[in-house]
């Protein structure tokens, strides 16, 4: 191989590229911010009890063959949050944070800052999400996501799950507001001050209305008292007993 190619490859794979970061910001919205949308507002259906989320659950797994599922799984979900969550590790990796210096702590630079150590923590907490729901329904069935799971796995060792879901939901929630502005920007969309302040604040309602969205998905697997009738009731209109605890 030619010594100015190997260069050039060389270079490219230490350090940021301009292709690299635009599909970068572009997978972060399509298809995983909306994805995450579709996903915690079908996570809501839990605040209609056991009944409606768990038919939920069923009717994507009926939906089609289960090989033509795990090809859109792999090649339309995993594949692009694997990219974009390697790929932000190598930016984070690269950046030299000075937010705490006086002369940079403008509002930019911290949300930039808060961008990437949310997602680092992000990229953990989904690996630990896919595997205790996608891989393990996969071995051992869809009872293990279905609404009973999801309020044992709450509800036990002194919440403690409810909180890491409900920190990971304002992480993600942050992260996608801010990937939405960053990615208006890099790919201009949005150019002028003006504009660029408008979309950030447009950007700050979605984080507080999905924050919202997500906290009321997960909140409706734990306090049986939000759904009709105040108790959470089996898809047979019985109340469940062991969700009455």
């Amino acid at each position: 191989m030619d010594e100015q190619v190997r260069y050039g490859l060389a270079m490219s794979l230490t350090r940021e590229n301009f292709v690299w970061h635009k599909l970068h910001s572009l997978t972060g919205i399509v298809p995983i911010g909306f994805y995450m949308l579709q996903h915690l507002t079908l996570n809501s259906f839990s605040l209609m009890g056991p009944g409606h989320f768990n038919a939920v659950i069923t009717f994507f797994g009926d939906l089609m063959p289960k090989h033509i599922l795990w090809t859109l799984e792999i090649g339309v979900l995993a594949l692009p949050i694997l990219f974009h969550g390697v790929y932000g590790l190598f930016i984070t990796q690269r950046a030299q944070s000075n937010v705490f210096e006086p002369k940079y702590r403008h509002r930019e630079n911290a949300m930039y800052t808060l961008q990437r150590y949310s997602g680092v923590a992000l990229f953990l907490l989904l690996i630990a999400h896919v595997w205790s729901t996608t891989i393990n329904s996969k071995v051992h069935g869809e009872e293990v996501i279905k609404y009973a799971a999801w309020h044992d796995m709450l509800t036990s060792h002194g919440y403690i799950v409810l909180i890491l879901y409900m920190v990971g939901i304002l992480l993600a929630s942050y992260h996608l507001s801010y990937g939405i502005w960053n990615f208006c920007i890099r790919w201009g969309i949005v150019v002028s001050e003006k504009a660029q302040l408008v979309l950030r604040k447009c950007s700050s309602v979605v984080f507080v209305a999905v924050t919202i969205l997500g906290w009321a998905a997960i909140l409706g697997f734990v306090y049986p008292a939000f759904q009709p009738g105040g108790a959470a009731q089996d898809a047979g209109g019985e109340v469940s007993a062991s969700l009455m605890r």
